[in-house]
């Protein structure tokens, strides 16, 4: 009963969202900010946030609200020059204990719009919905949290598919090229070489695969989760290790079927990444195109070197080269049981 006595009334912020509305029209970008009022208090110092709407107290301090807030709305094109914006005027929403800025930008979109802000990282459950419009029609919505990554809006143009293209190639690529066990995997499976046409059916195979749980995963068709995939992903590893070292001469060559089961398999992972980018609605099928173009490429700069690297050594030196297949398979096969055991260790929480 005495702690109820003393206790003192608190105030609660009812709604802990921001909205940034932009209007993309030919030659202009129109923004409007909707803010709440508990919000710019606590980042002005002001203990009474209603006083703020107050028609003369904002007046007063517009020019502070400004200043903080645009320099919180990052927005950049392509090119990656910023897009500055400059707020031209606020409106006090008593309703909503709210106010709301409006700004225009008098320059053409960018085909490739990118999207940062953290209004008021103050409050760790603070959010801002960005909602992004085309010829009157809602485009693209974005949520930004305090640590949130930057969101990009590709126009639904040419310029706006090249500039997927742009985005989504290089990623895929590069995708590859830095992920260990998807090189690994590859390398496993060219180990033991083979006819040009061999090899092309091989990395076929793999691209077949991952393109279609990469397109299920992204359009939220099926998508597996990371603590299941991950896991098994290491697995095809191991077995592509253990296929080359029980391989006898004449023996069935399966490696194009691990290609293809497993290049299911390695497609959810792919896709992991890929909506760690946010996938533009509007662009979906060239953005999956793209970022496929990219893996296939980054295959290719894997596959084309040591391919040829271990033809020029079984022609030379068949015997070093054997010995290179049996050493190269149990690294792979080492490495898929460590990261078996520490996806499994990780992701089960373990």
């Amino acid at each position: 009963m005495a702690f109820f006595a003393f206790a003192r009334p608190a105030s609660a912020h009812p709604a802990p969202f921001s909205y940034l509305d932009l209007q993309l029209h030919e030659q202009s970008i129109d923004g409007s900010l909707t803010v709440h009022t508990i919000d710019v208090a606590h980042e002005l110092g002001f203990e009474e946030p209603q006083t703020l709407l107050d028609e003369s107290v904002l007046a007063s301090q517009y020019s502070n609200i400004k200043t903080l807030l645009e320099r919180r709305i990052v927005l950049t094109g392509n090119d990656g020059v910023r897009i500055v914006v400059e707020f031209s005027g606020v409106t006090a929403l008593p309703a909503d204990d709210a106010l709301r800025l409006t700004f225009s930008v008098a320059a053409p979109p960018p085909p490739a719009l990118t999207v940062e802000t953290a209004l008021f990282p103050y409050d760790p459950a603070h959010q801002t919905f960005v909602n992004i419009y085309e010829g009157g029609e809602l485009r693209q919505q974005f949520l930004f949290g305090r640590d949130a990554s930057p969101q990009t809006h590709y126009a639904g143009t040419a310029a706006g598919a090249l500039a997927v293209l742009a985005t989504f190639v290089p990623s895929g690529a590069h995708h590859v090229l830095i992920g260990p066990d998807h090189v690994l995997f590859i390398i496993g499976l060219i180990l033991l070489g083979g006819s040009l046409r061999r090899l092309a059916l091989i990395v076929t195979a793999f691209t077949l695969g991952h393109s279609v749980t990469l397109a299920l995963a992204a359009t939220g068709v099926f998508s597996p989760p990371a603590w299941l995939i991950e896991p098994v992903i290491a697995l095809s590893i191991v077995v592509v290790g253990v296929d080359n070292l029980l391989r006898k001469p004449g023996q069935k060559d399966l490696r194009a079927l691990f290609a293809l089961l497993f290049g299911l398999i390695h497609g959810f992972g792919f896709a992991f990444v890929l909506r760690e980018f946010g996938l533009p609605q509007d662009s979906l099928a060239w953005s999956l195109l793209a970022f496929n173009i990219g893996v296939e490429l980054g295959q290719l700069a894997i596959v084309i070197p040591v391919a040829l690297a271990l033809a020029w050594l079984r022609a030379r030196h068949p015997k070093l080269s054997g010995r290179i297949v049996t050493i190269g398979s149990l690294a792979v096969i080492a490495a898929g049981v460590y990261w078996f055991v520490d996806r499994v260790r990780i992701l089960g929480g373990g």
